[in-house]
């Protein structure tokens, strides 16, 4: 791998990006928020292709959030126009590529032609190794509550015990169910916030912030992220 002075160190399994600072990216070019969205997917295409070189097993990128719908209809129109153009592309490119689709979040709220594209996605693709997850109408928050609600309705259908609720058991309601925690979450942008991404999944992630917009993310960052996680001591509680 391309880790200056880091070649023998194996990447994250898997790495969590929120992919931040795309319209502050514009602005700063005099250009409309949508121009922005569009540089970051292309940003998003070259990282995750990169990822795959280097042997990461599962990459989770922050798409839209649950708070996202605040934005203006015509910005929320341009993103989903991005996601189903990109997501047309990679079914027609599904047996080059061999990467996994899969989506956390509710997609209900989304079109019916977006969705359908989703589910397609992730069906066409669900016996390839490398594995991308899109949070998309996805909230940290929203996700404890949904699989808090989904294992209450077993509860009152006197299919488990309260006792029954283990932190294991309550990650197979979560949208990652069977997939491992991130080891590393970058955010790009300069802000230093999670922004309600993972919370459950990111309790031990080491988290690396970088004064740098999403559209201008680089290979080169990545590998900073990266060497700045592995000069880390991770002790998960211990000493």
């Amino acid at each position: 791998m391309a880790l200056s002075g880091n070649e023998t160190l194996p990447p994250p399994q898997h790495i969590a990006i929120i992919m931040d600072g795309n319209g502050r990216w514009a602005k700063q070019r005099g250009l409309p928020r949508t121009a922005g969205h569009a540089a970051g997917a292309e940003s998003f295409r070259r990282i995750a292709n990169y990822c795959r070189s280097l042997g990461v097993r599962y990459l989770t990128v922050y798409a839209f959030s649950t708070e996202n719908w605040k934005r203006s209809q015509e910005e929320i129109a341009g993103i989903m126009r991005l996601l189903r153009r990109y997501l047309e592309e990679a079914l027609q490119d599904m047996e080059k590529n061999r990467v996994r689709f899969r989506f956390f979040g509710d997609l209900s709220r989304l079109s019916p032609a977006l969705q359908k594209l989703c589910l397609d996605a992730q069906n066409r693709s669900s016996e390839y190794d490398v594995q991308v997850n899109f949070c998309l109408n996805y909230g940290g928050r929203d996700e404890i509550v949904q699989a808090a609600r989904q294992f209450a309705l077993q509860v009152a259908a006197g299919e488990r015990k309260p006792e029954d609720l283990t932190e294991d058991l309550f990650e197979h309601y979560l949208y990652s169910a069977g997939i491992p925690d991130p080891e590393l979450v970058i955010r790009p942008s300069g802000e230093k916030r999670v922004s309600n991404f993972l919370l459950w999944q990111s309790a031990y992630s080491e988290y690396v912030f970088m004064n740098v917009l999403w559209p201008d993310f680089t290979p080169e960052h990545l590998d900073e992220a990266i060497a700045e996680y592995h000069r880390r001591n991770r002790r998960f509680g211990g000493t």
